[in-house]
């Protein structure tokens, strides 16, 4: 029975088999008192109750690896096995060792790719205080259940998130494989806080070199690894959304009464084509509780049906008011063509939050001696009306060194902003589009300390550019264990920012 121990005393047959690998024949099965057939607890009686009396042992060998061994045993037929029939059981042996070792390979396989799969698409996606998400992803590749499409949603300073879906062409493990190199660049580059259209571009010179890579020879052309992607951050505090696409169709928006949008956003080329590409930025205003739903073509074209078509009916069914947004995903993906999916298809629905005015306060400073001293107390008094006295300590020296880099290095007013979210957050804005950058002081210096200060009371820190110039902002964690469990792990910037003159010396580059 499958899964009973089986039982080989070291003189046995099957013992022989296992040791040396080469098939046995007892033409005659020999089961006299004292022979190992009476090491093996009510052996005897079955041989005798079924008659046995010749036996064959054959291994099963595959990539000169022993998978196991197979009995053969002559029960009604009165002639013993002969050489003969060993030869035809070795033959047997043979081609089901060769299925079993397609299966173990088939296995190994389909084990990489989920684990592959696994880790390139995001476990849990996280909106924070500026989205609710939900997703569905339904490979084309049935068989190791991977492909090139990918997804994400990523926490950026401020509150704000960014929404990307992507397209590699093909599918299979090769998709997947560049689909993860992507998506990890894609994370990277957001982390610098480029606005979407410069996130693109960069992109698409990695994808040209990740098509470069896989050139054998320096002059051969190199294979182009295409795919399209839609990245787009939104801004809660102004229910601002900025996007921009590389060849990618456009994203769906619901308003709240069921009317469905897709804006006019410049596709573009698709990533690596290698004609240098150049991508435009759409910038919209949604109304809380808009509904965004970014998707692959897989889900709204097929061979039956144009895009145009399936864009169409992507809309109807997602302009369902009341319906959560886990039922709108299941809706979506099960009412596809009744057809085998020929491509990946890939969901992501968003639907919009705004922070309310009592999270957010801001005020303009005047360029003068009195600027620092200001924003001090106008965080201080913010923070007590908020009930977080507890960091206003640090938020005031945050406050200092980021106020007064804006005036020894700016022009113009200077914006201060703090932000009550799952963390809270310190924006000083200005009119210089240099990004700051720390640099290590030495013991004698008397400068050049300002942002260090700032990285070691803050979690994370950066510098991002804006209208006009640039935006330097520092994070803190919120009091209390529940609040630190919800914020986005710390990430230091991947550019490290430069300042001016602060309170403690921190010196411009």
């Amino acid at each position: 029975m499958r899964g009973e121990l089986v039982l080989a005393p070291p003189d046995s047959p099957l013992a022989a088999v296992l040791s040396a690998g080469k098939s046995r024949l007892e033409p005659v099965l020999d089961t006299a008192p004292g022979t190992w057939v009476d090491e093996v607890p009510g052996l005897e009686h079955r041989i005798r109750e079924n008659g046995m009396h010749s036996l064959m042992v054959v291994p099963i060998r595959a990539r000169r690896t022993l998978l196991g061994v197979v009995l053969f045993v002559r029960t009604k037929n009165p002639v013993p096995f002969q050489d003969a029939d060993l030869l035809l059981a070795e033959e047997l042996a043979h081609r089901a060792a060769h299925s079993l070792d397609n299966a173990r390979q088939y296995a190994r396989q389909h084990t990489a790719a989920l684990t592959l799969q696994r880790h390139s698409l995001p476990r849990r996606l996280r909106g924070g205080m500026a989205v609710e998400v939900a997703s569905r992803y339904l490979p084309a590749d049935a068989d190791h259940c991977v492909g090139g499409d990918w997804f994400d949603t990523i926490p950026l300073s401020g509150a704000r998130v960014a929404l990307v879906v992507g397209d590699v062409v093909g599918h299979g493990l090769h998709a997947a494989a560049t689909m993860g190199r992507l998506r990890t660049a894609v994370r990277t580059l957001a982390d610098m806080e480029l606005p979407p259209d410069e996130l693109l571009a960069r992109l698409d010179d990695t994808v040209q070199r990740l098509g470069e890579e896989e050139c054998d020879l320096p002059e051969q052309i190199p294979a182009v690894t295409g795919a399209t992607c839609l990245y787009a951050v939104y801004d809660p505090a102004t229910r601002q959304c900025t996007m921009a696409s590389a060849g990618h169709p456009p994203p769906a928006i619901i308003d709240e009464q069921g009317r469905v949008v897709y804006p006019d956003v410049a596709a573009g080329l698709p990533l690596g084509v290698g004609l240098g590409n150049s991508f435009e930025c759409v910038q919209l205003e949604l109304p809380e509780g808009s509904l965004l739903a970014l998707y692959t073509d897989g889900l709204v074209e097929s061979r039956d049906h144009d895009i145009d078509e399936g864009m169409r009916r992507l809309g109807s069914v997602l302009a369902e008011p009341g319906r959560s947004l886990e039922e709108l995903c299941d809706i979506a993906t099960q009412n596809l063509p009744d057809q085998a999916l020929c491509d990946d298809v890939t969901l992501l629905l968003v639907r919009t939050r705004a922070l309310s005015p009592s999270r957010t306060a801001f005020w303009t400073l005047h360029r003068d001696e009195t600027a620092v001293r200001d924003a001090r107390n106008l965080a201080a008094q913010q923070l007590t009306e908020w009930g977080l006295e507890g960091l206003e300590d640090a938020t005031k020296l945050i406050v200092s060194e980021l106020v007064t880099n804006a005036v020894s290095h700016g022009t113009g007013p200077i914006g201060l902003r703090l932000i009550r979210h799952q963390a809270l957050t310190c924006e000083v804005s200005d009119t210089d589009p240099c990004a700051p950058r720390a640099r290590l002081a030495r013991a004698t210096d008397e400068h050049g300390r300002g942002l260090f200060l700032v990285a070691k009371l803050s979690r994370r820190w950066g510098c991002r550019s804006a209208p006009g110039g640039k935006v330097v902002w520092a994070e803190q964690d919120l009091p209390g264990h529940a609040a630190r469990n919800q914020c986005p792990p710390a990430r230091k910037p991947a550019t490290p920012p430069s300042m001016g003159v602060g309170p403690t010396g921190a010196v411009a580059a």
